[in-house]
């Protein structure tokens, strides 16, 4: 397994944060150019090889540079200080794995069982028998030399009501490219999704009541945005991950150096399945744009930004 050691650099000092610019450097260490070297001049199907190439002409083949997974990590070491901020507001956001290789959590999950399982399984499913069926057709298929996709979900809870603007900066196509920008999500959904596509519109309203606090949704199908702005309910967000596109089987491809049709077989350190690996992923990339969102709508004074610890 990599490392991953943090060095912060700069912006805390004693524990606490400065209020300046945090500077964070993690080594990769474990760097093996040596499977690349083989293919390189070959696009990898499925991977970002072709375009990198057509749009810069000169890359780097040792691994898929800002497209490969390890530049995620910006995003989790940023996402755990916008954590931080949420805290202060009792704001939670928290994901796990909803399907995997065709294996789904056919159930509804509260935030307790989501807490106590989702670290407790290499899926990071609510559920540790719905977990080891995930793995299980996730390593069959990995037998086969083939890979599987999924679907991650992530909640944000105790989000105030009134976040996002009418138009340009609706909150939920705002989560949706926060979302987007993650590597393999292919598809993004709010609250009902797709499934309100085939559904009436006196099945997906949320109809109101008068509850403690004031007025509250007797149902959730918005997914906590109505045009474009929070109501205060939960908000969830579904993520469609595709299968990693690493597989050993044998794939065409063309050799750029000759100009000629290749053949290409993968071989080296591929995860079968990483919607495990984008559920922290996008916990921190809902965090960073909640808390911004805060932010800039004057809900967290950006005097939090020093002495946070």
């Amino acid at each position: 397994e990599e490392r991953d050691r943090v060095q912060i650099l700069s912006g805390v000092f004693d524990g606490e944060t400065l209020g300046t610019p945090i500077q964070m450097l993690i080594q990769n260490e474990d760097v093996d150019s040596e499977p690349y070297e083989e293919r390189k001049g070959k696009p990898r199907p499925g991977h970002a090889d072709l375009t990198y190439k057509l749009k810069y002409g000169h890359v780097d083949y040792r691994g898929g540079g800002r497209s490969s997974g390890r530049e995620t990590v910006g995003r989790v070491a940023g996402g755990a200080i916008a954590k931080k901020l949420l805290e202060s507001e009792d704001i939670d956001v928290i994901g796990h794995t909803l399907e995997a290789a065709g294996v789904s959590l056919n159930k509804k999950v509260d935030l307790e069982e989501i807490e106590k399982n989702v670290e407790e399984n290499a899926m990071r499913c609510a559920d540790s028998e719905v977990a080891e069926r995930m793995r299980e057709a996730v390593m069959e298929a990995r037998e086969e030399g083939d890979s599987t996709g999924g679907i991650v979900e992530v909640l944000a809870l105790n989000v105030p009501a009134g976040l996002g603007e009418p138009v340009f900066e609706k909150l939920d196509a705002e989560i949706a490219r926060a979302l987007m920008s993650i590597g393999a999500v292919k598809g993004v959904e709010i609250g009902l999704g797709f499934e309100s596509a085939g559904l009436k519109g006196s099945e997906v309203n949320d109809e109101f009541e008068l509850g403690e606090g004031g007025i509250i949704p007797e149902t959730n199908n918005a997914g906590g945005i109505l045009g474009g702005i929070s109501t205060g309910a939960p908000i969830i967000a579904r993520m469609a991950v595709k299968p990693t596109p690493s597989i050993s089987k044998p794939q065409q491809t063309v050799d750029l150096d000759k100009m000629e049709e290749a053949e290409i077989e993968l071989s080296g350190r591929h995860d079968p399945n990483i919607c495990p690996r984008i559920v922290p992923v996008a916990e921190n990339m809902l965090a960073l744009l909640l808390a911004d969102m805060m932010l800039r709508s004057g809900r967290i004074n950006p005097d939090r930004l020093e002495g946070v610890k």
